[in-house]
């Protein structure tokens, strides 16, 4: 569940970029305050899929340090009946600045398979610094974290990218700064649990973690409109594979036009 934010996190070699060229000084035209998304998480050993778990994604308007912030707070949980193969108990929150999309403020509390973590970051976009519960860290210009990389990637203009550019960003966890991409795979129709979509896919460079591999072996779908919304997710785990379907949503800032067929 740990890469299942950072999946849903992924954007973007034929092109050279820095990780400042896309994420930094974007405007945020995707999303608004009051959005909610929540995904059901399909889990295979065999090849059958059968309904493990589900997490969701709200977004509110807030103040820190006087300043107007999205407060985006992502839930994750296996379902109690699969609590038994490797219980998920996640919660993820950003406090992304609405005039940078860079995020002030990150907590993360997770309990996955037994495996607990708490982390608490400040961002200091003066000094380029990450203060946590355990010390004060160097960071990039326009560092990112788990969730503000995904609402902040939903507002890249993938029109112009070609097939197989890669679009990198460095993003900030367990008090270190990775140098992440996301390798463009261009637009195709794909259906879903909820319906049938033209999509955008790409693969994300992600870490590994305690559930999914390392490396590009996940390819995630996004809507093809004015919103980027995760509609699909897949990935091979430790054991067996991870779908992730998009099941409903609510106040989004712009009409579904991606949306060809319900169910």
């Amino acid at each position: 569940m740990k890469k299942f934010f950072t999946i849903i996190t992924a954007l973007f070699s034929s092109i050279s970029l820095s990780a400042g060229d896309d994420f930094c000084g974007i405007r945020n035209t995707a999303f608004q305050a009051g959005e909610l998304l929540t995904y059901n998480i399909f889990y295979s050993v065999v090849g059958i899929y059968v309904n493990a778990g589900n997490a969701t994604f709200t977004t509110t308007l807030e103040r820190v340090n006087n300043k107007p912030v999205y407060h985006v707070v992502g839930l994750g949980n296996s379902n109690s009946s699969y609590d038994w193969i490797f219980k998920v108990r996640d919660r993820y929150e950003s406090y992304i600045d609405t005039a940078t999309m860079r995020p002030l403020k990150f907590i993360r509390n997770v309990d996955e398979g037994g495996y607990k973590k708490y982390e608490n970051v400040t961002f200091n976009a003066q000094t380029n610094t990450a203060v946590t519960n355990e010390g004060v860290f160097k960071v990039t210009n326009c560092i990112q974290d788990v969730i503000s990389a995904i609402y902040y990637a939903r507002n890249i203009d993938f029109n112009k990218y070609k097939v197989e550019d890669k679009i990198p960003f460095d993003m900030f966890l367990d008090n270190e700064v990775y140098h992440l991409y996301i390798r463009y795979l261009g637009k195709e129709t794909v259906k879903t649990k909820y319906g049938k979509f033209k999509a955008i896919k790409f693969k994300p460079l992600l870490l590994k973690g305690t559930i999914f591999e390392g490396g590009e072996k996940m390819t995630v779908w996004v809507s093809d409109d004015d919103n980027h919304i995760p509609l699909r997710v897949e990935s091979p785990i430790t054991v067996g594979s991870v779908k992730v379907d998009m099941m409903r949503y609510q106040n989004l800032r712009h009409p579904l036009t991606s949306m060809i067929k319900w169910r």
